[in-house]
């Protein structure tokens, strides 16, 4: 609203209509003005731009990307991923797991003194979360330890007591089995009926899916790529191509060991479909309320390792 002096008939502002500063307006549009480097953008485009959650919060991101990364926990998700790969170019580079085991544990103590410091200092909890939140459940930033805290000990129980290439499979399904089930359950999980609170059939159709993707790879494809030689003695591995039916069962059918045992592909299917159906069960249900990433790499362990040993 506007008000005329007396004297010379010139509209002058109240004091109450305040122009907006330039303070104001580098907060709305970041640490740059439209007006100096992004003329002629339009104010839209800045109001659909936001901090990023980067460490220094210089990258913008999209408002609507932003969301839908922290909603999908992209980052972490990509991580947890990476690491089954990583744990195939080992393999595939000749690194045993008697030399990895070692390396873990050495890793656990100081992480989980870090984790037992930011959980009881709040200051240095600020800035971990602020470096290193992206990678974190929200869940795990006041008032839980950190989930790689029990990444890292089930991958060292599988490496210390598994052969060697069920400790493999064993990283490979929580890696890849856990990120599917968490991703097609969110997508498609109120489409299916509920296994238990938070997993649904969906997440556990997509973890047997790829649990017998990743066990199909590994001993179809990868695993005869390097020397016998490295898989033996304590680097030996459970599974050589052969299934064959227990003792019990051969007598009870009058069959010799030759004729009860599989091999080649139906060998290597039995054994890919066993690996699916124990990484969807690993990953669908609760023990004592133990962080899966505990949970699924030693009950995958003990799942393969069981069924091999019978029907070794």
């Amino acid at each position: 609203m506007r008000t005329y002096s007396k004297t010379d008939g010139k509209p002058v502002r109240r004091k109450s209509e305040k122009q907006p500063s330039q303070k104001a307006d580098k907060e709305a549009n970041g640490f740059l003005s439209p007006k100096s480097a992004f003329a002629g953008m339009g104010a839209r485009y800045w109001r659909e731009l936001s901090r990023s959650p980067s460490p220094l919060g210089l990258i913008p991101i999209h408002r609507e990307w932003r969301t839908f990364v922290h909603k999908h926990e992209i980052p972490r998700k990509a991580l947890h991923v990476s690491i089954g790969f990583f744990v195939l170019w080992l393999y595939v580079s000749g690194t045993q797991a008697s030399s990895v085991h070692p390396k873990l544990l050495s890793a656990l103590v100081p992480i989980f003194i870090v984790d037992f410091v930011r959980l009881h200092y709040a200051p240095f909890n600020r800035v971990y979360i602020r470096f290193l939140g992206a990678l974190m459940r929200e869940s795990e930033a006041h008032d839980r330890y950190n989930g790689v805290i029990s990444y890292l000990f089930g991958c060292w129980a599988v490496m210390y007591f598994c052969p060697k290439d069920i400790a493999v499979m064993s990283i490979v399904l929580l890696s890849w089995c856990d990120t599917a089930a968490s991703t097609f359950g969110r997508l498609y999980g109120r489409y299916t009926p509920r296994v238990r609170k938070g997993k649904s059939l969906a997440g556990s159709i997509a973890a047997f899916v790829f649990g017998v993707g990743a066990a199909a790879l590994f001993w179809g494809l990868i695993a005869p790529t390097v020397p016998d030689s490295w898989n033996q003695n304590e680097n030996r591995f459970a599974f050589d191509g052969h299934l064959a039916l227990p003792p019990q069962v051969r007598q009870q059918f009058g069959l010799n060991k030759r004729q009860a045992t599989v091999d080649g592909a139906l060998a290597l299917f039995i054994v890919s479909i066993w690996s699916g159906l124990v990484a969807s069960v690993s990953e669908a249900i609760d023990i004592f309320g133990l962080d899966d990433n505990l949970t699924i790499p030693i009950l995958c362990g003990v799942g393969l390792t069981g069924f091999l040993k019978c029907l070794d």
